[in-house]
């Protein structure tokens, strides 16, 4: 039987990482990546795996990818603080070692839960995720945020849930929201350099988003969870947009400092505060 190393990337995570790693207990090897926690991260972890090691942050594809460099396994999970492995995905995950399917890689659906609901709609689910693959033929798409892997190979979908244990509350999503709009505008302005924001972006991208997700991919359906999740989407577009327009602006005017879009330029911004 071919062997699997879980890869996990913690910053702080010490209210998520036993759920999480009793969720993977299964595995041949744990392997975590730190970014210097200051909370018990670290030691609740060691509990679990000796392969604990630590690296300044550079993005979450990026973190990853050392992981899998530190992993012994011919296949690797790549898995969240705030995520779990149900049962069912475990089981599918150690037929797989077992026998030779042919396959590179799978993917398989991130069910979330948000403010203490199970969400269904709105786009949020079914969340389809490829991070379980093959070591040799794996590749990563390196983005500020959002990045992935792929594989060379072909690829199967297995039915199993990952359970994803997301915003508790509201002050996280905005806090959240914050950060990550940021790193949205790096990936917009390497994907399109020349990009402006307009009035209308701010305007329309928003309530787009509103409708979409609200109505069109039947966010009601989750109830007044579904109506949140939607108003804080259209504020998400909304404040990306923004801040594309402030960094475009501060840019063409060439004075004082840019505002921060990449994961190296907001951690050194955590650090002074």
């Amino acid at each position: 039987m071919e062997k699997v190393s879980v890869v996990l990337v913690t910053l702080n995570e010490a209210k998520n990482i036993e759920r999480c790693l009793d969720s993977v207990r299964w595995a041949d090897e744990i392997v975590v990546v730190d970014s210097f926690s200051t909370d018990r991260t670290v030691e609740l972890a060691r509990r679990y795996t000796d392969r604990v090691y630590q690296h300044d942050y550079p993005g979450t594809s990026r973190q990853v990818e050392r992981g899998i460099g530190y992993a012994t396994g011919e296949w690797i999970f790549v898995i969240d603080a705030d995520e779990e492995v149900s049962a069912d995905l475990a089981g599918e995950v150690r037929d797989v070692l077992a026998e030779d399917r042919g396959y590179a890689g799978f993917e398989f659906i991130r069910k979330p839960e948000a403010f203490g609901k199970w969400i269904e709609h709105g786009g949020w689910f079914p969340d389809y995720q490829f991070r379980f693959f093959r070591k040799d033929s794996y590749y990563c798409e390196h983005q500020e945020i959002h990045g992935g892997f792929n594989t060379r190979g072909k690829r199967g979908r297995l039915k199993g849930y990952l359970y994803h244990h997301t915003y508790g509350t509201i002050y996280a999503y905005v806090e959240k929201m914050n950060e990550y709009t940021s790193l949205h505008v790096s990936n917009r302005l390497k994907n399109n350099r020349d990009e402006e924001a307009t009035w209308h972006d701010l305007v329309l991208s928003p309530l787009s988003h509103f409708l979409r997700m609200f109505f069109s991919r039947k966010g009601y359906r989750d109830g007044f969870h579904g109506f949140v999740l939607a108003m804080l989407d259209a504020n998400y577009a909304m404040l990306m947009y923004a801040k594309l327009w402030e960094y475009r602006m501060r840019e063409k005017e060439g004075k004082g400092m840019l505002p921060p879009i990449t994961n190296l330029e907001l951690n050194a911004l955590k650090r002074k505060q």
